[in-house]
C-alpha cells in the first residue's frame, strides 16, 4: 500500500508541474524519481520480509533443538545428543568452507568424474589398501585411473605404510601392479611423517588433488559421510602443501628386480631403528 501511495504522489506532482506550472522538464524528473523511489521501496521491503522469515525460521529451529535437548532425561541419550551436535557443527563448518559432503558411492563417483576432467596431473596420498582389485567402487575408480594414464595424465600416488608392511606379499602386489600400469608409485612410512602431535599425524593420509583444482579427501569423512570434495582455492592450496610435505618424505618404488633389493634395504633400516 505504501508503495502505491508513493507512486500516486509522484504521478500527481508530475501532473501538477506539467499542466499547472508548464514545467515539463521538472515533471518528467519528478515522475522518474517517484517511480525509482517506489521500486527501491518495494525491493527493500521484500528483502526485509525475506530476512524476517529467515530469522524466524532459524529462531524456531534453534528453539525446537533446545527444547528437544532439554527433554532428554536419560544420561546415555543426552551424551549421544552431544555427539550428534558436535558432528553437526563439524559438518556445517566443512560446508561453510566449500566442502561437499559425500557418502561412499558419491565419493568414488565424484573422484572418477574429477579424473575424467583431469588433463595434466593427479597427486594422491593413500593408505595401503590391498583390495583395489576386489571392491567394486575401488575397481571402477582405478579403471578411471587407467583411462587417465592412457590420455597422458601423470599420476603420482604416495602409499603410506608401516616399515614392517614392506614384506607383506599383498602390499607388494598392489605396489607392483600400479607401478606396472604407469603410476608413479611412492611409499612413505608413518614413522617418518613430520606433522605429529599428541595423537599422531596431524593431517589427512587419504586424499587426491586433481589438476591442482579439485580435492577429494576420504579422511574428512565421519560416521555419516564418507568423504568430501572441494574446489575452493584455499582448500586446494592447503592440500597441495600437504602433498608436497608427504612426498618429500616418500621413497620411489622401484620396478623388479630392484624392488627386492629395495625392500631389504628398508627391512635393514627397520631392524636398526628397532634396536
Amino acid at each position: 500500500m505504501a508503495i502505491f501511495i508513493e507512486f500516486i504522489i509522484g504521478a500527481l506532482l508530475a501532473l501538477y508541474f506539467h499542466w499547472m506550472l508548464k514545467y515539463e522538464e521538472a515533471a518528467f524528473i519528478i515522475f522518474g524519481v517517484g517511480v525509482l523511489l517506489s521500486l527501491a521501496t518495494y525491493l527493500i521491503r521484500e528483502e526485509i520480509v525475506r530476512a524476517r522469515r529467515s530469522l524466524a525460521n532459524l529462531h524456531h529451529s534453534g528453539y525446537k533443538i533446545s527444547e528437544a535437548l532439554a527433554a532428554i532425561a536419560e544420561p546415555a541419550c543426552r551424551e549421544k545428543s552431544r555427539e550428534l551436535l558436535k558432528d553437526f557443527r563439524r559438518n556445517l563448518g566443512l560446508l561453510e568452507r566449500g566442502c561437499l559432503l559425500l557418502n561412499e558411492a558419491e565419493f568414488y563417483l565424484e573422484s572418477a568424474k574429477a579424473l575424467e576432467q583431469t588433463k595434466h596431473r593427479v597427486k594422491a596420498v593413500d593408505p595401503m589398501l590391498v583390495n583395489w582389485d576386489s571392491r567394486g567402487a575401488l575397481v571402477n575408480y582405478y579403471q578411471a585411473n587407467l583411462d587417465a594414464l592412457a590420455r597422458g595424465v601423470r599420476i603420482t600416488r604416495v602409499f603410506v605404510i608401516g616399515r614392517r608392511d614392506c614384506h607383506d606379499p599383498a602390499v607388494q602386489k598392489v605396489l607392483q601392479r600400479q607401478s606396472d600400469d604407469g603410476v608413479d608409485v611412492r611409499i612413505a612410512f608413518r614413522e617418518d611423517l613430520p606433522l605429529k602431535n599428541g595423537d599422531g599425524f596431524n593431517g589427512s593420509l587419504d586424499f587426491a588433488v586433481y589438476n591442482d583444482r579439485v580435492v577429494a579427501d576420504r579422511e574428512q569423512g565421519n560416521q555419516y559421510y564418507f568423504g568430501i570434495k572441494t574446489h575452493e582455492k584455499a582448500e586446494v592450496d592447503k592440500y597441495n602443501r600437504l602433498f608436497d610435505l608427504i612426498e618429500h618424505h616418500a621413497h620411489r618404488w622401484l620396478n623388479e628386480p630392484d624392488s627386492e633389493r629395495y625392500l631389504k634395504q628398508f627391512s635393514n633400516a627397520s631392524t636398526v631403528s628397532g634396536t
